[in-house]
C-alpha cells in the first residue's frame, strides 16, 4: 500500500544479504525470549495466583476465566473489551515494536469521553504523541490521513482521531491479532488456565 511503512518488515529486503537475515533471526529469537519474559513479568504482577483472580489497578478481584481468555479468540473487539485481554495484546505487541496501535488506539477510546473543554489540549497531545510525521511513537497512516487527522485536531471534535482510530484498528485486527493467537504466549496462558479449571 502506498504510504504505509514497515520498517521491521523490510531489512531483509533492503540489505538483501543473507549475513542480515541471521543477524534478524538471532534478533528476533532474542525479542521472543525478552517477550516471554516481560509476559511472565506481567502476568505475574496482574496473576499472583490464576486460581484465585486478577488483582485489578481499582483493587476489585476480577477472576481471569478459560472462558474470557477464549472469548479473546473470537475477535479483537472482545480481546480490546477486556482490561486483561488489553495487558496481554499490548506485551505481545511490544514485543513487535507496535505497541504504539494499541496505546493510540486507547488513547482515542478515552479522547472520545472527554468533556469538551479539555478537547483541546488532549487533541495536541495525540497528535504529538502519535500522529505528527516526527512523532515518538507515530502511527502507521498515509500522508493524506495524517494532513487530514492533522487538520481535524486544529479545531477538536469528539471524532476527531475516528478514521486514524478505525485504521489502525484495522492493521492490528489484520497483522498482529492473528500472530498473537498463534503467539506461545496466548495459547500457554489459555492452557494454563484449562489446566486449573480441569483440576
Amino acid at each position: 500500500m502506498p504510504g504505509f511503512f514497515f520498517p521491521h518488515n523490510n531489512m531483509t529486503e533492503l540489505n538483501g544479504k543473507d549475513d542480515c537475515k541471521l543477524g534478524e533471526d538471532k534478533i528476533h529469537k532474542k525479542k521472543q525470549k525478552a517477550f516471554g519474559a516481560d509476559l511472565k513479568n506481567y502476568l505475574k504482577s496482574m496473576v499472583p495466583h490464576i486460581e484465585s483472580g486478577i488483582k485489578t489497578s481499582s483493587s476489585r478481584n476480577v477472576m481471569l476465566s478459560a472462558e474470557e481468555v477464549i472469548q479473546w479468540s473470537q475477535s479483537l473487539e472482545n480481546l480490546l473489551a477486556s482490561q486483561s485481554g488489553q495487558g496481554v495484546f499490548r506485551e505481545f505487541l511490544k514485543s513487535e515494536f507496535s505497541e504504539e496501535n494499541i496505546e493510540f488506539w486507547l488513547a482515542c477510546e478515552d479522547y472520545k469521553k472527554t468533556k469538551s473543554d479539555h478537547l483541546h489540549s488532549k487533541a495536541e497531545r495525540i497528535y504529538e504523541e502519535f500522529v505528527q510525521s516526527d512523532a515518538i511513537k507515530q502511527i502507521n497512516i498515509d500522508y493524506q490521513m495524517r494532513e487530514a487527522t492533522a487538520k481535524r485536531a486544529q479545531y477538536p471534535t469528539h471524532t476527531s482521531f475516528d478514521e486514524a482510530q478505525k485504521t489502525v484498528y484495522i492493521l492490528m485486527e489484520r497483522d498482529s491479532y492473528p500472530r498473537f493467537l498463534k503467539s506461545k504466549a496466548y495459547l500457554n496462558l489459555l492452557n494454563q488456565l484449562q489446566t486449573n479449571t480441569s483440576r
